[in-house]
């Protein structure tokens, strides 16, 4: 790279060693389709498989475009098995008459030349997604084979191309294939003509290879990420109908996304928790001016004012976790990192809400604490969309939206519907908003609680003057790396535990009977649980949102409990803690779960041999192993002890079965999807009886174990 004077960057591609001589015949130009093979980067994003779902991505929104400009109602996705996809619309069809100026079908302009389209005017669509009209000429840039077929004017239409360029493909009886003989154009292009269809039939199907030369051996299409996109898409655009068939396993498998209730049912499907306040939906509309470029009636630019209409889709859901989710789109387009309708957004939820808990200061006891906008995103579910002509974004892949006036549209509408509801007289609006509010005070008070409680709890250096639980057994090791904090059942496992564990590492703290399910109860009432206290107290980095894994006291927890129901209970009771308010710590596999032996087998020896002590962890264990011990010829002390509890056992019966690191077994807990185990959780401990009854009907077993992965 060279800098010139005015400190711009020009590639030098023709000399691998630098000149003396600088001047117009070191410049390279790239023309057409061979800037995009030439840098990928810069229109995709990456070449792996990020950038290769991004091209699919784009056909997609061409199809969605047309349907939400009420041209068709279902979109066809198909991955089939040579790692081809194929997009399939019922839109209008791409134009196949000849476009004046260029000399070439409509087909072959938008698929071979970039910034052509039908979307830099107003007059084909309104709000689209695709706006710069580099989307299908980028893909077909970047495939080896790309195939179209236009249903219109009766006739389907058809065209190939080969890394651009238009041609012939010469197939065999084993159907298309990129590896086919290709004869380009020479003179002239043209389309072929497959058949006819029925009158006013249309429609647009494009079937495209990822080019090898460009996308590396990892890149692949990926099937999850489908179908996240097109049951998005689905909620976005209620009525729409988008069908996706995988074949790539050999075997087709069709799946339909539609959704009726749109954005309302979006909510609801992302909620990570049981809803507190809402749906609200507010929607409005609002103007704003820019200066841009438009075509004249000679086809050339110039710079007008235009007065733009931007309508804004908001629904906003405060459930009872703290988790916050947010999407937000633009004319169907997800901006995962923004833009300024999220800013707008994110101004007119602080700055109502703020303002109408200071009214309500002195009810609210408040005190001189003020509310921070984590405290009001905590639990909040919120979808922002958006539709404006001609939106500006920050780069190809756009993921951040730049039309500077969306931000003062998007932070009014908000704040008038946020406005309405907080100060409606309607007995349910009021209500809510009473609620909502206490849920923010309270995030804001745990906000604060965690943060003095941090203050006082840095470290162990400070041991003597902290105001850890009496009960705590701990360990004399400072480092956190090494050390254990075992939860114990009761005294009577205590006193045990005391004399079996390592002093060195293992810390042991008590817990009395059955903790309080923090599924069910709110944010305060586990701050004002002394068990529940006692252990954040304890482990040192606070709980909730604020949860600071890195000032965690010890490297691992583990649960201690007996081997039977209740020691389940609690087990999941503890969990239910652990996954609601100190997640990090699951999520980094720091959270275990002990394994105390169920008997205690004492196998008598032959002649003057030593008796063999064996632990069982299951009835059908032991079984199997009474089983052996008769076909062995050996026997046993009866009655087989059989340990009810960890009292139990004597010391060393507990440190060589469960708390010793050479003999023992942990069963680590681990989050792998959070959603998942989030439904698991809320079902297994939530309010909602009857779905829990009739899971522990179909498999009692599947519970425990759900729990314990």
């Amino acid at each position: 790279m060279v800098s010139n004077r005015l400190g711009t960057l020009v590639c030098k591609e023709r000399e691998t060693v630098a000149s003396p001589d600088y001047s117009a015949r070191h410049l390279t130009v790239l023309e057409g389709l061979e800037a995009v093979r030439k840098r990928p980067g810069m229109y995709i994003g990456s070449t792996d498989s990020r950038g290769l779902m991004h091209c699919l991505w784009e056909l997609i929104d061409n199809s969605v475009d047309e349907s939400v400009g009420g041209h068709g109602s279902d979109i066809t996705v198909e991955i089939h098995g040579d790692g081809s996809v194929q997009v399939g619309d019922q839109g209008r069809g791409v134009p196949v008459d000849i476009e004046p100026r260029t000399g070439l079908t409509g087909v072959e302009l938008v698929f071979t030349k970039l910034h052509a389209g039908g979307k830099f005017g107003a007059g084909s669509y309104a709000a689209s997604g695709g706006l710069h009209g580099v989307g299908a000429s980028v893909v077909n840039a970047l495939a080896e084979r790309l195939d179209v077929q236009v249903d219109r004017d009766g006739k389907t239409w058809a065209m190939s191309f080969h890394r651009g360029e238009p041609g012939v493909f010469h197939d065999t009886t084993e159907g298309p294939s990129p590896r086919s003989p290709f004869e380009p154009f020479v003179e002239g292009s043209e389309l072929s003509i497959l058949g006819s269809v029925k009158k006013g039939f249309t429609g647009t199907r494009v079937r495209f290879w990822p080019d090898p030369q460009i996308f590396g051996k990892g890149a692949a299409f990926t099937p999850a990420e489908l179908t996240e996109r097109a049951r998005q898409t689905a909620f976005l655009v209620p009525g729409l109908s988008i069908h996706v068939d995988d074949d790539s396993s050999g075997e087709r498998v069709r799946t339909t996304f539609s959704a009726a209730g749109g954005l309302a049912d979006f909510v609801e499907f992302l909620a990570p928790d049981q809803p507190v306040v809402g749906p609200w939906h507010f929607h409005g509309e609002g103007q704003f001016e820019e200066t841009v470029p438009v075509l004249d009636d000679t086809g050339k630019l110039e710079s007008r004012d235009v007065v733009r209409t931007a309508a804004v889709d908001v629904v906003v859901q405060w459930g009872t976790g703290y988790d916050t989710v947010q999407k937000s789109f633009v004319n169907i387009i997800q901006t995962p990192k923004g833009g300024t309708h999220q800013q707008g957004f994110d101004l007119a939820l602080v700055k109502t809400i703020r303002a109408e808990i200071e009214k309500n200061a002195r009810k609210l006891k408040v005190g001189k604490d003020k509310v921070e906008k984590d405290d009001i995103l905590a639990g909040l579910t919120a979808i922002i969309a958006v539709r404006v002509p001609e939106p500006q974004f920050e780069g190809q892949t756009k993921e951040v939206l730049g039309t500077p006036g969306i931000k003062a549209i998007v932070s009014q509408v908000v704040s008038e519907g946020l406005s309405q509801k907080l100060s409606s007289s309607k007995r349910e609006d009021k209500a809510f908003a009473a609620l909502l509010q206490e849920k923010i005070v309270a995030e804001m008070k745990t906000r604060v609680s965690a943060r003095a409680l941090k203050e006082t709890q840095r470290r162990k250096n400070a041991l003597e003057s902290s105001t850890l639980p009496t009960k705590l057994v701990d360990c004399r090791s400072k480092e956190t790396e090494g050390s254990e904090l075992f939860i114990v059942e009761g005294d009577s496992a205590l006193g045990t535990a005391k004399l079996a564990r390592d002093s060195e590492h293992q810390a042991l703290l008590p817990i009395r009977g059955k903790i309080l399910n923090t599924q069910k109860a709110s944010v305060q009432d586990m701050l004002d649980n002394q068990e529940c206290a006692a252990i954040i107290q304890v482990i040192g980095a606070g709980s909730g949102r604020p949860f600071d894994v890195s000032q965690a006291r010890y490297g691992k927890i583990i649960i201690m409990s007996d081997a039977d129901v209740d020691g389940a209970h609690i087990r999941t009771l503890l969990l239910t803690l652990f996954f609601r308010y100190m997640r990090p710590l699951v999520e980094e596999g720091r959270v275990y779960a002990a394994v105390p032996p169920l008997h205690r087998v004492v196998v008598n020896g032959r002649g003057k041999a030593p008796k063999e002590i064996i632990y069982t962890y299951s009835e059908d264990e032991l079984r199997n192993l009474l089983a052996d011990l008769q076909k062995q010829g050996k026997t046993y002390q009866e009655p087989i002890q059989r340990y009810k509890g960890l009292g139990e056992m004597d010391a060393d019966q507990l440190a060589e079965t469960t708390m010793n690191r050479d003999n023992r077994m942990l069963r680590r807990v681990r989050v792998s999807d959070a959603e998942n185990a989030s439904r698991v959780f809320e079902l297994l401990m939530g309010n909602d009886v009857a779905p829990r009854r009739d899971f522990i009907v179909q498999g009692p077993g599947l519970a425990s174990g759900r729990i314990d992965a």
